[in-house]
């Protein structure tokens, strides 16, 4: 008896309609002193509060399971990508109820607002979605759902608590992934801007001979198959396969700049896994090696099914470093993993001229055996201090500073450009975009 008194006490909350009656009560007790024509008024109105209060309990309380709550969660959250989430509630009452519903998300989210009203009706149930965006890989773990439920009377709420603590893993962007895996098959890439590249010459890697249809190139006729069959026959041509394609990825302390929630190396991570992807999806052979201060993680390339798992797990687990990256490990693991000329990826992050110059030796090397892609990223705070008007001389100064780091990003590139290294300096919000395009570019002229 005294655990159901507990567990009635407990889950039972005294709702603002009830606070205003008892409110209201003894404001008329206290006029009846100088109003002695309200009589017993003040007495009818203190019993009809408790009759209806016992009435409410006995609505909320005679049913044990009046209602009941599940949250809907993917077996795991995408890292910087908008997830849906949901709340499942179904009504066991024979009356309508109105509910109030807390779900326990994760402290990584900071987020106190998780607060849900609805109505249902008799045997009604609803799915309630909402959206979390996770900015940090890991395991994220939630709590409980609490559901508060007031009857018609809503002089009391009734508290549910249903037991879903569970623990999500938030993984590189697979939703990203995703979207460009659907566009890259059904050939509309460029509605995410991922521009058309006009095709220099022919790849050498005949595929079939099909009919001659209008816009074909003349060039690719192929003459004795039109003889043969009576009808304008070309041959079709398709981009060389079994290229490799490696994601060297920076862990450094210069890839732990923050843009809107992400390190640059999450957004490196994510750009990896789409690239991977759309390389594997291009018949290409996708690999990865990840390094600071030592050697991180190295996954050869390859084109098998479970690659891209294997590189998703990998890149799951890495995170920055406090130190700078040792470029003469990067190039001597580069030159015995790597056994044939490929194409790699170089995410990294230059702040300064000098900070270029001290790689440049090794970044010049590992060009002379392989196609070298080196990334880096735009200081967008930056260009928005330099387009900001002065006011004073302290803003003149700021403004000036921010003109010289983005003027150096551009000598950067220059600098790079001279010694035959490719590069793309890109927002952070645009860099899938941007080294897509320019893998994309590299494999249409035929440089890899």
């Amino acid at each position: 008896m005294k655990n159901i008194f507990s567990l009635f006490y407990k889950n039972l909350f005294l709702t603002n309609r009830l606070f205003a009656g008892l409110t209201a009560c003894a404001i008329l007790f206290l006029l009846s002193f100088f109003f002695p024509w309200l009589g017993v008024i003040p007495e009818l109105f203190f019993w009809t509060l408790v009759l209806l209060f016992l009435a409410d309990v006995l609505m909320l309380y005679r049913t044990s399971k009046g209602v009941f709550a599940k949250r809907h969660a993917p077996e795991r959250l995408s890292n910087g990508d908008e997830n849906e989430l949901g709340i499942y509630i179904e009504n066991s009452y024979p009356f309508n109820i109105n509910v109030g519903i807390i779900d326990e998300i994760p402290f990584q989210f900071q987020k106190r607002d998780i607060w849900f009203k609805t109505v249902l009706t008799t045997r009604q149930h609803k799915l309630i979605n909402y959206i979390l965006r996770p900015t940090k890989r890991g395991e994220y773990e939630f709590g409980d759902i609490r559901v508060y439920v007031k009857s018609p009377l809503g002089i009391i709420s009734r508290r549910y608590n249903f037991s879903q603590a569970e623990t999500l893993p938030v993984y590189p962007s697979f939703l990203q992934m995703r979207k460009y895996e659907l566009m890259a098959i059904s050939n509309r890439l460029s509605e995410i801007g991922v521009k058309k590249i006009r095709r220099l010459g022919h790849s050498l890697e005949f595929e079939q001979v099909k009919n001659y249809v209008a816009g074909d190139d003349y060039r690719t006729v192929n003459w004795k198959a039109t003889a043969r069959r009576g009808d304008l026959m070309t041959n079709v041509y398709t981009d060389e396969k079994s290229q490799h394609v490696y994601c060297v990825i920076d862990k450094s302390r210069a890839m732990q700049m923050p843009f809107e929630g992400l390190s640059l190396l999450d957004y490196a991570i994510n750009a990896s896994l789409v690239l991977s992807n759309v390389a594997l999806l291009k018949e290409d052979k996708a690999g990865l090696i990840t390094i600071a201060e030592k050697l991180g993680a190295v996954v050869p390339a390859d084109r098998r099914p479970i690659q891209l798992n294997r590189i998703l797990e990998v890149l799951y687990n890495e995170k920055t470093r406090y130190l700078e990256t040792n470029m003469e490990l990067l190039y001597s693991t580069i030159r015995n993993v790597l056994k044939q000329r490929s194409l790699v990826v170089f995410f990294t992050n230059f702040e300064s001229m000098s900070a270029m110059e001290r790689q440049l030796p090794f970044l010049k090397r590992i060009s002379k055996f392989h196609l070298l892609l080196v990334v880096f990223f735009e200081n967008t705070e930056l260009e928005k201090l330099s387009e900001q008007p002065s006011k004073d001389v302290e803003g003149i100064y700021i403004k000036t500073i921010a003109e010289k780091f983005a003027y150096d990003k551009k000598l950067i590139v220059k600098e790079l450009t001279k010694h035959g290294i490719q590069s793309i300096l890109s927002t952070p919000q645009n860099l899938t975009i941007n080294t897509i395009n320019r893998y994309l570019e590299l494999k249409a002229k035929q440089k890899i």
